[in-house]
């Protein structure tokens, strides 16, 4: 059985949502630097950024709870103390835009002091904008760029924020400007807000280290203050059975890691050779440990045999996951990149010795005339028919792994009519497919909310802090993978 998972907001359409009509009439915060009427006064948000605003503040929420009103009300007050310049960063420029936009439609002040950085905006330029803006929004490597060239003088900050402050770690941009921050400006205000800080104490603790954090605002959905507020969700399973004629392939590449698990087995790397029991978490756990062993200068040739039987199964098991869950045109292609993998000179070994491999050149033989595609696309194209029968103002956001996957799915989708659907995907080119570019993402985004498309079929890209509009339905093309994606669902 392959899952699919959607969730349908149980809510009516676009914010005109239950929980308002429970808590009507509305009460809204009222700040001389804060439109009126444009702020719904929520406790746990005020006591949120009261909070900040005396100490450096982790602010960790699900997303659509409210982080970003929050930063407003802190920034609001900081502009009424007239304290400094207030930085805003972001890890992409959609994000960076996004947060600007909202800024400008909620700040009574002047939208020309609040100002944008991207790295598309000459040093020059940039160096003017931070001279005459009160509010900077801009990806942290800008900012880093601009503090080693002297455009940017952070003793006249008076409160940074750190978006997705989880990405606070190692080598990230964000250390470096809250290093040079507090070597500045020592009293200086810092807020990070995140979703999804990591289930990991250690990695909590190095983001708060990093970012001088000294008090941490966590609220979850269940919280008393906070759960008024969440809309209710409705979460369904589909079941979808796969076809017959993907059995024999499975099978076969079943057996095929079988082999390898008896292999590594003998050799004492794992104590079982059962492919239920051995997961791919495991082999990347024993590559791990094969890896740390030969920096440490432990080498045998039994230790090069793991490596290679691991590293062997690991690719096979990646094919029937693809089988699996994206259907036999993704097999096809992974197979392609594997014959061309082998062919080439600096092609892995392990690529070489499965397609010397009789089981693995078997399964390429009967995938190769296999015309059958996955049927969750056909089920995910009646889910969203129904939906837009039932809704036809609808929005529905499709989350898929693979960029194969989600131009599918678009060409299916296309085929309804009223059905306006739209791809999403990241910046990094892969061979020949380019990736999208910052600017495109944001014009997707921006059309996605106006209504040009109603469908958004989106690889994990969007998944991190992105602001999506009110969602109707969510769909999950594939098992909910990432901490991301669990925690800001």
């Amino acid at each position: 059985m392959v899952n699919i998972v959607w969730i349908s907001d149980q809510s009516t359409h676009h914010g005109k949502n239950k929980i308002h009509q429970s808590l009507s009439p509305i009460v809204f915060v009222s700040h001389e630097f804060i439109k009126p009427r444009t702020i719904e006064h929520r406790s746990y948000q005020v006591s949120i950024a009261q909070s900040a605003l005396n100490q450096n503040t982790l602010i960790v929420l699900p997303t659509g709870m409210g982080k970003t009103v929050i930063v407003l009300l802190v920034i609001a007050e900081i502009l009424k103390r007239g304290k400094g310049k207030i930085l805003f960063l972001a890890p992409t420029k959609p994000l960076v835009i996004q947060h600007s936009k909202f800024l400008k439609g909620h700040l009574l002040i002047d939208e020309e002091s609040i100002v944008s950085f991207s790295g598309e905006i000459p040093p020059a330029k940039r160096e003017n904008l931070w001279k005459k803006g009160k509010i900077i929004v801009s990806t942290p490597q800008v900012i880093e760029n601009d503090i080693l060239s002297g455009r940017v003088d952070l003793s006249e900050v008076a409160l940074i924020i750190f978006d997705e402050a989880h990405r606070a770690v190692g080598a990230y941009s964000y250390v470096f400007v809250a290093k040079k921050y507090r070597e500045k400006n020592p009293d200086g205000l810092i807020i990070g807000m995140t979703a999804s800080p990591g289930s990991e104490i250690d990695k909590i603790m190095e983001i708060c280290r990093n970012l001088d954090i000294k008090n941490i605002e966590i609220r979850t959905k269940d919280d008393p203050d906070v759960k008024p507020y969440v809309q209710e969700m409705k979460i369904i399973w589909k079941k979808v059975e796969l076809p017959h004629e993907f059995s024999r392939i499975i099978n076969i590449l079943k057996e095929a890691i079988s082999e390898r698990l008896r292999a590594l087995k003998e050799a004492g790397a794992i104590e079982s050779a059962s492919v239920s029991k051995i997961s791919r978490k495991k082999l990347l756990e024993i590559q791990e440990k094969v890896r740390r062993s030969i920096d440490e200068g432990r080498v045998s040739n039994v230790l090069f045999t793991i490596a290679s039987l691991q590293n062997e199964a690991l690719k096979i098991y990646h094919a029937l996951e693809l089988l699996q869950t994206q259907g036999s045109t993704a097999l096809k292609r992974f197979f392609e990149k594997l014959q061309v993998e082998a062919r080439s000179k600096g092609g892995s070994k392990a690529s070489k010795v499965l397609m010397k491999d009789p089981l693995i050149m078997e399964a390429m033989a009967y995938v190769k005339d296999l015309k059958i595609e996955h049927p969750k696309i056909r089920e995910i194209v009646d889910i969203v028919r129904e939906e837009m029968e039932k809704n036809p103002d609808s929005r529905i956001i499709i989350f898929t792994n693979y960029r194969d996957t989600a131009i599918k799915v678009e060409e299916a989708l296309r085929e309804l009519p009223d059905v306006r659907p739209v791809r999403f995907i990241g910046q990094s080119s892969r061979g020949e497919e380019k990736g999208m570019s910052q600017k495109k993402q944001a014009e997707i985004l921006e059309k996605f909310r106006e209504g040009t498309y109603n469908v958004m079929i989106a690889t994990s890209v969007a998944e991190e802090g992105i602001d999506i509009p009110s969602m109707d339905m969510v769909i999950f093309y594939e098992p909910i993978p990432s901490e991301i994606r669990t925690i800001q669902r």
